[in-house]
């Protein structure tokens, strides 16, 4: 059998329209959807098919949201026969990761990632956060650049996403201090990111606590697959780090390049994108570009990866 990793995009894949195509189509996403309204008291639903954007992109509506449609997309593929071996996800992705391998159930994780997404939005005055791709520089070039800002100003890496393509995340002031000093020693562009907050820097530490007190809400369980982690890089199964890594998530780097190379060297055949967008499958192809990567978020994108996966070998 083919060996297949999933993966699951974070905060920023969100659009008017996600999830539509799949709930259209089968009976089994529409009752997935309607259990999601109910369950969170309001209309997920249409404001994924509707908007506004401006709406939907707010963290408390965008989290729930990428995670349902995420695990859409999963529930679909188990249903046409498909095993994944591996799950990961970019940041939010990793709830959607965990879910899919039984680690917490869906029913508890919706209310946690929009309590999460709430206590994010909160943790820092909204408008005055920010987070920037930093392209064409390295790790080490982007830190020493930082280094040269005002202790005041708090700025992080937040995603280590594949070579070239860095995130950085802090106050807007420590952002715009920042953009000249990356430019100076070497940054082609540097793109702001369609998000609410500073999310993955020092700044998030103050929703620890609360946080903290939501996960203790959620019963655990051992994952039935290994979940890639976002701050060690590393696979995980057992529901006590499971538990430690979400919470130190919130405020630590994203190491998606790394997790990638390390799924590489377990022998993946192909990474499988579920939910809405292209990002991670792009930035795989941008780690190795051999690695073959479907994006399924649709019918059609559906059959096309269904038909390469019941291919032999």
């Amino acid at each position: 059998m083919k060996r297949v990793a999933l993966l699951f995009p974070g905060q920023g894949s969100q659009t008017v329209g996600m999830g539509k195509q799949l709930y259209d189509a089968y009976p089994a996403v529409q009752e997935l959807f309607q259990e999601a309204d109910k369950l969170l008291g309001k209309k997920l639903t249409d404001l994924m098919f509707e908007g506004p954007a401006e709406e939907l992109t707010d963290t408390e509506n965008a989290q729930p949201a990428l995670l349902l449609s995420g695990i859409a997309v999963y529930r679909t593929l188990i249903d046409h026969n498909v095993q994944p071996v591996i799950a990961a996800g970019h940041s939010l992705g990793e709830y959607s990761a965990l879910v899919a391998a039984g680690a917490m159930s869906l029913e508890e994780a919706l209310p946690l990632v929009a309590a999460r997404g709430k206590l994010m939005e909160e943790a820092f005055p909204k408008g005055q956060g920010s987070m920037a791709a930093v392209l064409g520089m390295s790790q080490e070039a982007i830190e020493a650049a930082l280094n040269q800002l005002d202790s005041d100003k708090t700025v992080d890496l937040a995603n280590l996403n594949c070579p070239g393509q860095i995130v950085i995340s802090g106050s807007k002031e420590g952002i715009e201090e920042a953009e000249p000093l990356l430019k100076e020693n070497g940054a082609k562009r540097i793109k702001p990111l369609n998000v609410s907050g500073p999310f993955h820097s020092r700044l998030m530490k103050s929703a620890n606590d609360q946080f903290a007190k939501e996960l203790e809400k959620v019963d655990f369980h051992d994952a039935s697959i290994p979940v890639y982690a976002n701050v060690t890089a590393k696979p995980v199964t057992e529901k006590d780090t499971v538990k430690d890594l979400l919470l130190r998530q919130m405020y630590s780097p994203v190491r998606f390049e790394e997790s990638v190379r390390h799924m590489l060297d377990e022998g993946i055949d192909a990474f499988v994108e579920a939910g809405t967008g292209k990002v991670l499958s792009g930035l795989v192809r941008k780690i190795d570009r051999q690695a073959k990567t479907f994006a399924v978020q649709d019918p059609d994108s559906l059959e096309q990866f269904l038909t390469w996966y019941r291919e032999e070998s």
